[in-house]
C-alpha cells in the first residue's frame, strides 16, 4: 500500500481517517502489518479496517502516531488501559512512555498573593510553588517610577512626564515583591510607582486596580481562587490563595526509543510473542 494512500480504520465503531504513512511510523507494529493484511484481528469490511478495541483510547494513540508525543488531558486517568492498548497494537515505545506515569500526570500548583495598603502605597508579594510560573509572571509585570506633582495617587493614568522602568524584587525563584502608589518628598513633589501587567498596556498606580488586573491575569491563565484570609488586621495584609492543575508539556519519542533500538521494547515484544 502506498504511504500516501488514505486509510479508514474503525476501532470499536469509532471511525478514523489517516494516511497509510501515519500507521507505518513503526514498521513492526500491528497497525503496519494490518495494511499488508498480515493480522487476523483486523478485518477489511467495505474498504474499512475494523478492530474490536476501545475507540476512545485509540484517539490518543493516533495523536501519538501523528506527533510522536504523549499529551493527555488533565482529567485523564486510564493510564494502565491506554498502555495495554499500546501493547496490543505493538507500539512498545508508546507503552514505555506511558510507564512514566508520574511525568504525565498533571500537578497541583499553588500560588499566593499577599496584598497590603499602607497610607498611599500598596504592597504585593506573590509566592508560587512552581518557579516557572513565577518567572513567566515576572516577565509580564513591569514597574515604572517618576517624580510627579499636583496629581492624586488615585489617578489611574500617569501624567506625560517621563517614567523609568524598575526591576522587580526577587527574594527567591519562587516569589516576587513590588509596590505601587505615591511617596511624598519635599513640597508638593512625590515619587509615583506604576505597575503594568501584559498584555494590558495600562500603567496603574492604584493598588486596588493592580490587584484586580492581577486577578484577571491569573484567572485567564487557568488559576482559580480557593481562599481569602486576613493575615494581619493591624497591618491590613490580605492573602489570596489560587490553585490550578499544571499540565505537563508531554513526553516526546526520541530516535533512541524507536522500535528495534530499545532493549526493553524488544523484551516486551518477545514476551508478547511467547504468550500467543
Amino acid at each position: 500500500m502506498s504511504d500516501r494512500e488514505v486509510v479508514i480504520l474503525s476501532v470499536g465503531g469509532v471511525r478514523f481517517v489517516t494516511w497509510a504513512s501515519t500507521l507505518q511510523q513503526f514498521p513492526e507494529s500491528r497497525l503496519a502489518c494490518m495494511l499488508n493484511n498480515d493480522d487476523q484481528d483486523f478485518k477489511l469490511v467495505n474498504g474499512e479496517f475494523f478492530v474490536d478495541r476501545d475507540g476512545t483510547l485509540f484517539s490518543y494513540i493516533m495523536d501519538f502516531l501523528r506527533t510522536l508525543q504523549v499529551s493527555l488531558p488533565t482529567d485523564f486517568s486510564d493510564y494502565q488501559r491506554l498502555r495495554r492498548e499500546a501493547e496490543f497494537y505493538g507500539l512498545y515505545s508508546l507503552a514505555e512512555l506511558l510507564s512514566q506515569e508520574h511525568l504525565l500526570k498533571p500537578r497541583l500548583e499553588i500560588l499566593e498573593v499577599r496584598f497590603s495598603l499602607q497610607e498611599m502605597q500598596a504592597f504585593f508579594r506573590i509566592f508560587g510553588s512552581c518557579s516557572a510560573t513565577i518567572e513567566t509572571l515576572a516577565e509580564q509585570i513591569t514597574l515604572f517610577t517618576g517624580q510627579q506633582s499636583g496629581q492624586s495617587w488615585n489617578s489611574p493614568f500617569p501624567s506625560q512626564k517621563l517614567l523609568f522602568p524598575l526591576p522587580l524584587e526577587r527574594p527567591s525563584h519562587h516569589d516576587m515583591v513590588f509596590h505601587c502608589g505615591t511617596d511624598y518628598t519635599a513640597g508638593d513633589q512625590f515619587v509615583a510607582r506604576y505597575v503594568s501587567i501584559k498584555p494590558d498596556n495600562r500603567k496603574l498606580i492604584n493598588g486596588a486596580n493592580v490587584l484586580g488586573l492581577l486577578f484577571d491575569t491569573l484567572l485567564r491563565d487557568g488559576f482559580r481562587l480557593i481562599s481569602t484570609r486576613t493575615v494581619s488586621s493591624e497591618e491590613k495584609v490580605e492573602c489570596y490563595s489560587f490553585e490550578r492543575l499544571r499540565r505537563p508539556p508531554g513526553l516526546t519519542l526520541t530516535v533512541s526509543q524507536s522500535p528495534g533500538s530499545s532493549r526493553a521494547a524488544q523484551a516486551k515484544r518477545n514476551q508478547a510473542q511467547k504468550g500467543k
